[in-house]
This record gives structure tokens, sequence and C-alpha cells, in this order.
């Protein structure tokens, strides 16, 4: 447990520092549609990420699915617990090493890949916070994350056959489902301040943390949407009968 929690830590310190530097290395570069391009590279991303440390830890890298696998019974509450530790660490870390090499310029203009729902505004009354409103980015962090969560565990935990557990095809539909929802969530309403739904709290946590400011503006938001949306899968898993599903390598293999 301890090792596959070390494997949680390290590979979230490598998927913030990855996917924080896409999305400040594509602000800065492509002007035209920086929003498809960072769902683009953030799918390979994460797929890749998942699939590296899923033979030691099963490969979550999110508290929301560690959370979704343990109220399901696919893993103990203790390893958790552990692995939502370990990823918070992991998130802080790779915001440190981020903020490390980065230039101050674009430090100061970015708010190192974190999650926003608000930011400050020059108007001729002088400094002005605008954003999302928080009723309409909690229902998008619920949504998004449930939308992610029931696709990997619709597929994962089939019985059939035609699916199965592969790990390739899983942590892929996994990747393209978090970009597909950056993609949506962060181009759909164009308000100012806002990036589009977090859908992993530890990822907002490490930046929020090292950088402060604006990125503690509502960040409960990031942690109870996705909880809610783990909450909601286990009980969609509860109305469907039992024999619709059974527990995939993914999972049994990081039982404590």
């Amino acid at each position: 447990m301890w090792r596959a929690s070390f494997a949680e830590l390290l590979g979230v310190t490598a998927l913030v520092f990855a996917m924080d530097t896409i999305h400040i290395g594509t602000l800065e570069t492509d002007k035209e549609s920086p929003a498809l391009v960072i769902s683009f590279l953030s799918t390979v991303t994460l797929t890749i990420m998942l699939l590296a440390v899923f033979p030691v830890s099963g490969g979550h890298l999110n508290p929301a699915i560690s959370l979704a696998a343990g109220l399901v019974g696919l893993v103990s509450m203790s390893r958790v617990f552990l692995y939502i530790i370990a990823q918070s660490i992991g998130a802080v870390l790779g915001a440190l090493a981020l903020k490390a090499v980065i230039s101050s310029e674009i430090d100061n203009n970015y708010a190192l890949g974190g999650c926003t729902l608000s930011v400050v505004t020059q108007s001729p009354n002088g400094p002005t916070i605008v954003g999302i409103g928080t009723d309409q980015a909690l229902f998008l962090e619920i949504l998004s994350t449930f939308v992610v969560i029931f696709a990997a565990g619709g597929i994962g935990f089939n019985r059939s056959g035609i699916l199965g557990p592969k790990p390739v095809f899983i942590f892929s539909i996994i990747g393209i489902m978090v970009g597909l929802m950056t993609y949506v969530t962060s181009t759909v309403l164009r308000v100012k301040g806002y990036i589009g739904a977090g859908m992993n709290p530890a990822r907002c946590l490490g930046p929020a943390i090292v950088r402060g400011g604006l990125l503690w503006d509502r960040h409960w938001i990031f942690w109870v949407g996705p909880a809610i949306a783990a909450f909601a899968f286990y009980v969609y898993t509860k109305i469907i009968p039992s024999e619709k599903f059974y527990p995939c390598t993914t999972t049994t293999t990081t039982k404590a």
C-alpha cells in the first residue's frame, strides 16, 4: 500500500507539472484555439501517466477516482485515504517544480495552471473581480466529473467481456473524457476568469497552496463537486444489478 501511495505521489507530481506546462505553453504560443490544443494534449498526457502508475497503484491519480473506487468496495477506505494524501502532496510538489523553472514574467501572468473561478480585471472604477457564479461552477464540476467516472467505471466493470478490463483502452477513455470535458466547460460559457472544470481536486490544490490569491476563491467547489459525483456513481452501481459488473484488473490489484 505504501509503495502504491508513493507511485500515486510521483504520478501526480509529474501530471501536475506536465499539465500546467502544457496549459501555460499553449496560451503563450497558440492564440487562435488554445482550448482545443490544451484538451488534446491533456488527453495524451493523462493517458500516459495513468498507464505509467497502473502496474503499481492501479492508476488513480485523482481523489475523485480513488473515492469512487472505495465507495463501491473495490479498494479499502484506508487505501483511499492514503492515496488522497499522496495525490495532494504530489500536486504541491508538481506546482513547486513548475514555479522553480518558469520566468518571473510568466509567473506573474498565469496562476501556475491552477483551477480558477474568477480573475481581477481593470475597470473604470478600478480593479474588479469577475468570474463564474458559484451554482454554475458547482454544477459543472459535478456533471463533468461524473461523466468521467461514469464512462471509466461503465467500461472497466462491464461483465460481458466485449469491452473487458484492458488498461490501455480504459485509460484512453478516461483521458479522452477528461480532455473533452475540459474543452466543453472552458468554451461553452466563455466567462472571463473561469478556465473550465477541474475534475481533479488534488491538481487544483497544488497550485492553490503554492500560488494562493484567487486560486482559493471558492476552492471548496473543486472538492465538493467531485465528491458528489463519486457518490452519484456509487448510487448508480447500487441501482444496476450486481451481475452486470465485476472488479477489473485495475482495482483488484489495489486491494488493501
